[in-house]
């Protein structure tokens, strides 16, 4: 499938800014299931920086921006070839070894609740790829997805107890599991081409990837109760929400910041 990314972020300020530095984590990787066409970053009167592949195989590069000025505006577009590989990550160029996505962070330390759903799954299956579609499974039976339920810092343990949440929620509860259990798990945003009859739910997403032994980071969706496919477009990774953020950065000023997003992604032509 070829599919067309517009994504536009805009931080206003209600007095100008001397500065901003930003570290943006937006284009996607060439990997088995994933080719990209063409793509472009820009930052709209900034100056592009470095730019390196980490150890993850994430693209990162940095923009900075000279004021005084009121907004700044990131716009993402792009077109990437898509296949549905059930999930599979294959293809994918990086170093670093999965037994480094065992760390806990705050976002997904496993409270008794969680590690009550593991110990479910786990009992539920012996076999590593089953017992982690039951994970996922338990993680979209017990958290209701609610758009506005959460924040940007609820942690997984909060919206477990809470029974809402949106993708994020989702990704770090299975995250959270997986860790519980041993299993290396790992957070992953991106982009999902919403069909017509109304899901999946963002044009913006997250989902988590789980390493089974043998076969390699696996993706799973519990918001959408599904692995990713070919609707969707995989950006970057990290050990939670924060970690794998596709845009970090500070502004030097004492202006209030608010934050407008809008994505897009439809079906594009080659």
């Amino acid at each position: 499938m070829i599919l067309s990314v517009a994504h536009r972020t805009s931080y206003r300020y209600d007095a100008p800014i001397r500065m901003a530095v930003q570290s943006l984590r937006l284009t996607p990787s060439d990997f088995a299931g994933q080719r990209v066409i063409d793509w472009r970053v820009a930052v709209e009167g900034g100056q592009r920086g470095a730019g390196f592949r980490d150890g993850a195989g994430d693209w990162i590069e940095s923009w900075s921006l000279r004021g005084p000025a009121d907004h700044v505006a990131v716009t993402v577009d792009g077109r990437v070839e898509t296949a549905d590989l059930a999930g599979l990550l294959t293809g994918h160029r990086e170093a670093v070894n999965p037994a480094v996505y065992l760390r806990e962070t705050q976002a997904t330390r496993a409270d008794a609740q969680l590690a009550d759903l593991a110990r479910t799954a786990a009992a539920e299956a012996a076999e590593p790829l089953a017992r982690t579609h039951a994970l996922s499974r338990l993680v979209a039976e017990a958290i209701a997805y609610r758009p506005g339920a959460t924040e940007a810092h609820t942690t997984a343990a909060e919206a477990m107890a809470l029974g809402e949440g949106v993708c994020q929620d989702h990704a770090h509860a299975l995250i959270a599991a997986a860790r519980a259990l041993g299993i290396p798990a790992r957070y992953v945003s991106g982009y999902l081409f919403a069909t017509e009859d109304g899901s999946p739910h963002e044009a913006a997403h997250a989902w988590a990837e789980v390493w089974i032994e043998g076969l390699g980071w696996i993706g799973f969706d519990p918001a959408n109760r599904c692995c990713p496919d070919d609707r969707y477009v995989r950006l970057g990774s990290g050990l939670d929400a924060r970690d794998a953020a596709p845009i970090r950065g500070i502004a030097q000023g004492a202006g209030r910041e608010t934050l407008d997003v809008t994505v897009a992604v439809g079906q594009g032509q080659q």
